[in-house]
């Protein structure tokens, strides 16, 4: 009886994790041997703050929710120690926050990511980290579409001041 229990329990724990990997935008898979308490105490805040969930899950238990999630790819870099961050915002935070930490601390290894649905390796990671955040995406997005109507009236107010000193 206690193990159809432990079994229902642990079905329950991988069924979880796959829904958590379905549903984040990014997920950034690291090895965080080597990192005192206090390291992964700040690493945890960092993430938290940003609204990311840091878990550290036992390899096999990841291997059968990326079965279930059908993102078996991931499984090459499930080896070790294995910390895992669901980003369910958007695509770049959690990839930042970690390559930040990472460049900090020798000691924390990003293995692989998950970036809405497709598996990609640690030169990607990388690359998506140095992006700039949504927030300074959109502000930059905002600065293009704004330039053509500025130009424009610095045109219109050119030729005004021009006609206002030849009359």
């Amino acid at each position: 009886m206690a193990n159809a229990k432990v079994i229902q329990a642990k079905q329950e724990a991988v069924e979880v994790v796959a829904a958590k990997l379905r549903e984040s935008v990014t997920t950034v898979v690291a090895d965080y041997r080597g990192l005192n308490v206090a390291q992964v105490t700040e690493l945890r805040k960092q993430l938290r703050e940003a609204g990311i969930e840091f878990q550290v899950l036992k390899n096999t238990l990841l291997r059968r929710a990326t079965a279930s999630a059908e993102l078996t790819e991931l499984d090459a870099v499930l080896t070790g120690p294995t910390a895992i961050a669901f980003g369910k915002d958007d695509a770049v935070s959690a990839a930042k926050i970690l390559n930040d930490f990472a460049k900090k601390n020798n000691a924390l290894e990003l293995k692989g990511a998950v970036v809405e649905g497709r598996v990609i390796g640690v030169e990607e990671i990388k690359a998506l980290a140095e992006l700039p955040s949504r927030e300074g995406l959109l502000s930059m997005l905002l600065s293009v579409l704004q330039a053509p109507m500025r130009n424009f009236a610095l045109a219109v107010k050119a030729v005004a001041e021009k006609e206002e000193q030849s009359a």
